[in-house]
């Protein structure tokens, strides 16, 4: 696998609209009954390539998700987007979970299940093919999603990298 490329952005004034993936209620049984507290997985994104996650942890669900927005805009990363898909295929894998990302033709939409769906809508995919294989757990699928998009990487810069001139066709990326 090639090495993870992390080009973080800072949240400053960017729009950001927020999705909550999943929220587990957690019990704590003590001497003196049950302590219920909740975590909240929420992914954070402009729609323009921009996109974090995060994990936030209170007694109240709401607080949770509120803490869970505060973690997501301190890990956002820029995702290279070329005509509403990503530029090629990529294949990450988090603890059991792998993800599997492909490029889709215009108006394709976005294919994917639950957690990956919601990472890749706040980046501002609009057509993409995306399949979760292995373990379905939404923490360790969202940490492959942000893995594969961060590993992805743009024709121009690979083509510099390569010191290849590019024709006409991928002038206008």
């Amino acid at each position: 696998m090639s090495k993870v490329n992390l080009s973080r952005v800072k949240a400053g004034d960017l729009e950001l609209k927020e999705k909550v993936v999943s929220i587990n209620r957690v019990v704590k049984t003590t001497k003196g009954g049950r302590a219920f507290s909740f975590s909240a997985l929420v992914v954070v994104g402009n729609g323009q390539g921009v996109v974090g996650h995060g994990l936030g942890k209170a007694k109240e669900v709401q607080e949770a998700i509120t803490k869970g927005i505060e973690d997501a805009k301190k890990n956002l990363i820029k995702v290279p987007i070329m005509h509403g898909t990503v530029p090629h295929d990529q294949l990450a894998k988090e603890g059991a979970a792998k993800v599997l990302i492909k490029p889709a033709a215009h108006g394709t939409g976005v294919i994917a299940g639950g957690s990956m769906r919601s990472v890749l809508e706040a980046a501002g995919v609009t057509d993409v093919l995306a399949k979760s294989l292995g373990s379905a757990n939404p923490h360790n699928v969202v940490k492959a999603t942000f893995k594969a998009l961060a590993m992805l990487r743009e024709p121009i810069t690979v083509a510099k990298q390569r010191r290849i001139k590019l024709k006409k066709v991928f002038s206008g990326v």
